[in-house]
């Protein structure tokens, strides 16, 4: 408080301070809030700036050490009509191949065995021994995929025959026309012996051993009778028979050296015929 007469102290002061030269420190410009404010405007758009320049065509060609991308051409895509595009319908899955493949073994329940060959088509009376009797008829067998295997010991060949029908109803009518297993081929890895040629009868060489022996001949001219021949017996085998869904599965286990009797509880061909039966309907199970 001054009192009249005296003279003001805080501009005595002010006149003392400009005198001594010295400048009263002026106020801050930014405060801590703007300059905060300032650094997230910058980042807001370096982040705007990068990923401008990471969504063009050819990012390489603008960050220095990316390397160009320009002049790299776009990768291939597979041609159309690949199975890789589109799946396969059910004929055309329906290959030995696609559900045996030859380099996938079977090795179940004590059974091992591999694919020693394998044929398919779409006339079912190729897989008949006796095309002419077609216990088949009239079921309206569509196709057919038959796969030979050879157990791991090569005791035991297996023939497993698939055929496909339009539906179950079809399968089941075709499962009770096939009473005998055995009317269809067995596929085996063997290639079928070739038929010898006949060999010449005496008679017709012009060999005297024939009125030597005092053997009877026919007239000129004239066919002898046919002579009654026994066929050989077949070989012994267990065959299974399962429908399952629209397929029906045909399963005949033998023994490689073709033995026409089995010895008393011998159960090897029943488990062959088992566990390649069941491996045959496993595809098919859920369709």
């Amino acid at each position: 408080m001054t009192t009249q007469g005296e003279p003001d102290q805080t501009a005595a002061d002010r006149t003392a301070a400009g005198q001594d030269g010295e400048t009263p420190a002026a106020p801050s410009r930014l405060g801590p809030g703007r300059r905060r404010t300032a650094l997230w405007c910058a980042l807001v758009v370096a982040a705007a700036g990068i990923g401008w320049v990471v969504s063009r065509p050819n990012p390489g060609d603008l960050i220095p050490g990316l390397g160009s991308t320009s002049g790299q051409t776009k990768k291939s895509q597979p041609a159309p009509g690949l199975a890789s595009e589109q799946p396969l319908t059910e004929a055309q899955a329906f290959t030995a191949d696609h559900y045996f493949p030859g380099q996938r073994a079977v090795d179940q329940n004590g059974v091992q065995a591999h694919r020693t060959a394998a044929r398919e088509g779409t006339n079912c009376t190729e897989i008949l021994l006796a095309p002419d009797k077609d216990p088949l008829k009239d079921t309206g067998c569509q196709a057919y995929l038959s796969v030979a295997f050879t157990n791991a010991d090569q005791q035991v060949v297996s023939s497993v025959t698939i055929l496909r029908f339009a539906d179950e109803k079809s399968a089941q009518k075709a499962r009770q026309a096939l009473a005998d297993p055995a009317a269809l081929a067995f596929l085996t890895a063997e290639s079928p012996a070739p038929t010898p040629s006949p060999t010449p009868s005496p008679a017709a060489t012009g060999s005297p051993s024939a009125a030597v022996s005092g053997a009877p001949s026919s007239p000129a001219g004239t066919t002898p009778p046919p002579t009654a021949t026994t066929p050989p017996p077949k070989p012994a085998g267990v065959a299974r028979v399962e429908p399952v869904g629209h397929y029906l599965t045909v399963t005949v286990s033998r023994y490689t050296d073709q033995r026409t009797t089995l010895a008393p509880g011998d159960q090897t061909l029943d488990k062959a015929a088992r566990v390649l039966s069941y491996t045959a309907r496993a595809p098919f199970l859920w369709m």
